[in-house]
């Protein structure tokens, strides 16, 4: 019996181990099909992107027969340096025209950039046809500058609005409206829901929600920096604008050495130049920006007027001082002080921010068009592409600028919570006043025997 039972215990053994190994091998199988399968939608994720038509050439005649007899890569760098001109100096004549103008210069910039880059999933996805979509979006657009935009009026129209009731009304209750708005939307986009249409509405649910947080996010943040004052505004843009410029100089006469694989055309020369431009830049910049009131004044809003004005006195960050030089410059330059502005200090950061990972907006646009196979966002301005094209490496500028000033820069604000305090009722403000006196006198800022 003991025989049997260990022949049998045997074959038991044998059965199980093969039963082991087919599992093995079908659980083997299972992970290589897997792998092919996942192999399978990489290639497929890159092969199926349609071609995107390519931008036509958007340049003017008189410009294309006045640079027939040059090469292409000549006739690209006149093409782009005389609309390069031609915008500074439109850009120029905005910022003459004051703070309002410029606004609405961010404003118009964000509605391009946002319709370019919808445009492109649009094409990418072939969801023309979808319902609703193309409304949906827009609609969405409207809806987050209605929050951001309304945030601003309530922030630095305080005595404009305490005027009008109606007015009163919408910035009481202005981030309840503006959920309840979305919130349309959303609901809207649910029943916009097509059978066998789900992923490509979501894919383009989640693109134009990335559109949004790039742009408007992003345009609101220059405006906020604006209101700091017009040079907080005028010196970061400037910068990036001076190291695209260089860079590119640099990197067409000098460039050899490819910087990165997104944007083969970027070189170390042209990278290392226009970080040296755009810090000298922005030094000097600064200096004549630093002298003017309508510059470094905070913008405000005047109900009286009904104007914005820039008139204050300067803070410490615009009057001159005095420094000493550090001993090693000193054998260099020959000076022992110097005098300059503190707010140059602070464009040094602003400049080296700008020419150091300010490109890296730029990177990521370029690794943006080459996964959906463009070489442009658009064809708005000849020899540059788009307006987003132009204005990548703006975005993450306007964010460190807002981050700098709020971490380094900015204190409480006097007038802008003097506004605040003016909107509460009569009851409040009292209370207010009250707690204020009791605060100066046990400071032994005033005599506990005034009267209120």
């Amino acid at each position: 019996m003991s025989a049997r039972r260990r022949r049998r215990a045997a074959a038991e053994q044998e059965e199980e181990e093969e039963e082991e190994e087919k599992e093995a091998a079908e659980s083997s199988d299972k992970e290589v099909d897997l792998e092919e399968r996942l192999h399978e939608l990489d290639l497929r994720s890159d092969s199926d992107i349609p071609d995107v038509p390519p931008p036509t050439d958007s340049t003017p005649e008189i410009l294309k027969r006045a640079l027939s007899g040059l090469s292409a890569r000549w006739k690209n760098w006149w093409i782009r340096g005389i609309l390069s001109l031609a915008m500074i100096s439109g850009f120029f004549l905005i910022i003459y025209l004051g703070s309002f103008m410029l606004m609405l210069l961010v404003l118009s910039i964000q509605v391009k950039c946002y319709h370019e880059i919808i445009t492109i999933g649009y094409r990418v996805y072939h969801s023309y046809d979808l319902p609703w979509f193309r409304s949906l979006s827009w609609y969405f657009l409207l809806c987050v500058n209605y929050f951001f935009y309304g945030e601003t009026v309530a922030d630095y129209f305080a005595t404009f609005v305490q005027r009008r009731e109606q007015l009163q009304f919408l910035i009481r209750y202005h981030r309840f409206i503006s959920f309840a708005l979305y919130l349309t939307g959303f609901c809207m986009f649910v029943l916009s829901l097509v059978k066998k249409h789900y992923r490509l509405q979501f894919y383009m649910f989640a693109w134009t929600h990335v559109t949004l947080l790039i742009t408007v996010t992003q345009s609101h943040l220059v405006i906020q920096n604006l209101f700091e004052g017009m040079i907080w505004f005028l010196v970061p843009i400037s910068s990036v604008i001076c190291n695209d410029i260089t860079a590119y100089i640099f990197g067409f006469f000098f460039g050899r050495t490819p910087l990165i694989k997104l944007s083969p055309k970027k070189t170390w020369e042209g990278f290392i130049g226009g970080f040296f431009s755009t810090v000298v830049f922005g030094f000097i910049f600064s200096y004549f920006l630093a002298q003017h009131q309508y510059f470094v004044c905070p913008v405000e809003y005047n109900s009286e007027t009904n104007r914005f004005v820039t008139e204050c006195e300067p803070s410490e960050l615009f009057q001159m001082k005095k420094y000493s030089v550090p001993p090693l410059l000193q054998a260099v330059l020959g000076w022992e002080t110097v005098n300059m502005y503190p707010f140059q200090m602070h464009s040094f950061a602003l400049s080296t921010f700008a020419s150091l990972i300010g490109p890296f907006g730029g990177f990521f646009a370029s690794g943006f068009k080459r996964a959906f196979k463009i070489k442009d966002f658009a064809d708005t301005i000849p020899g540059h592409g788009g307006i987003m094209d132009r204005f990548d490496c703006q975005y993450l500028m306007a964010t460190f600028v807002h981050v700098y000033i709020t971490s380094f820069i900015r204190g409480p604000n006097p007038s802008k919570l003097l506004k605040q305090l003016l909107i509460l009722q009569p009851e409040q403000q009292l209370s207010v006043y009250k707690t204020l006196k009791s605060h100066l006198v046990e400071k032994g800022i005033l005599q506990p025997s005034l009267k209120g």
